[in-house]
């Protein structure tokens, strides 16, 4: 774990930062999906599976088939998504409450703005980087299961096998009004528990990242996303990056913020990370608004 700090102003212990780093895991759902690997700080070229070699059957003593599943590749470059959060001198007087504001603040910021810009609700930070934007759509708003369905069904239309959702908390009240003819519910066991945890056969997480809001006229909101997660990595060069300084002066919207002067100090926190991921095999479920 990387920990690049101002060592005139406070010593940040390994632990809190190895602490943010995995509870940024953990409120990206992607990440939570994915397949992680190491990334080098000049970026890295993975295969990307298109096709898997058939076997076949053969007599005794004849030649056993030679036959090659197909590749091709893709370039993962490492992107900087960065968070700078000011705090109040008496958060330095106060050594444990400033660790919990760092782990509670950090993570869900660098967490969901991941999560938003693979789901393709950001820019994407450069060309080297997939997003989920542009893949299959199903409407789930006027009949949810015939939606899922046809997701699943996509998937492995596309030689896939879906084996996650992740939901925004508008897909979850979608599919908790879901009912049958009967009015039953069809996702959720019991109002107790309140919850989707699987859908099809397939796990589902949540992320405010998956709602991605349409601006044009067709109002066709992003709720969730399906699909072979398998087909999807991720990686990061050094994990979180911290730095602290007192001595900045911040621009915060149309607001300035000196630091030094106003008695405050901040936190940088910085992932350098990657994301690739075979398209086809995603889909994202869509709601007609107004």
């Amino acid at each position: 774990m990387a920990i690049d700090m101002n060592r005139t102003t406070i010593a940040l212990p390994g632990q809190v930062s190895s602490e943010i780093w995995q509870k940024t895991q953990g409120s990206s759902a992607v990440m939570g999906l994915a397949r992680r690997i190491a990334l080098p700080g000049l970026g890295v070229t993975i295969p990307v599976i298109t096709g898997d070699p058939e076997a076949a059957w053969v007599g005794e003593t004849d030649k056993k088939p030679v036959k090659r599943g197909t590749l091709a590749t893709k370039q993962m470059t490492p992107y900087t998504l960065a968070v700078i959060v000011p705090f109040s001198n008496q958060f330095r007087r106060d050594l444990p409450g400033l660790y919990d504001a760092l782990v509670q603040r950090l993570p869900n910021a660098l967490g969901k703005k991941f999560d938003q810009t693979v789901f393709g609700g950001v820019t994407a930070p450069g060309s080297n980087f997939d997003t989920l934007k542009g893949c299959t759509a199903q409407e789930i708003g006027t009949d949810a299961y015939k939606g899922l369905v046809a997701a699943d069904a996509d998937v492995a239309a596309h030689d896939g096998i879906l084996s996650g959702w992740v939901l925004s908390p508008q897909g979850k009240a979608v599919l908790l009004n879901a009912v049958d003819g009967n009015k039953r519910p069809l996702f959720i066991n019991s109002v107790a528990e309140g919850a989707v945890p699987m859908i099809l056969g397939a796990r589902a997480s949540y992320s405010k990242g998956a709602y991605v809001a349409d601006s044009t006229s067709a109002k066709k909101n992003v709720v969730g996303f399906g699909g072979d997660w398998t087909q999807a990595v991720y990686g990061t060069v050094e994990g979180v990056q911290i730095t602290i300084s007192d001595q900045a002066t911040l621009e915060d919207g149309g607001t300035t913020i000196n630091l030094f002067q106003q008695n405050m100090f901040a936190v940088r926190a910085e992932i350098e990370v990657g994301f690739r991921c075979d398209t086809t095999v995603f889909n994202k479920l869509t709601v007609t608004g107004t």
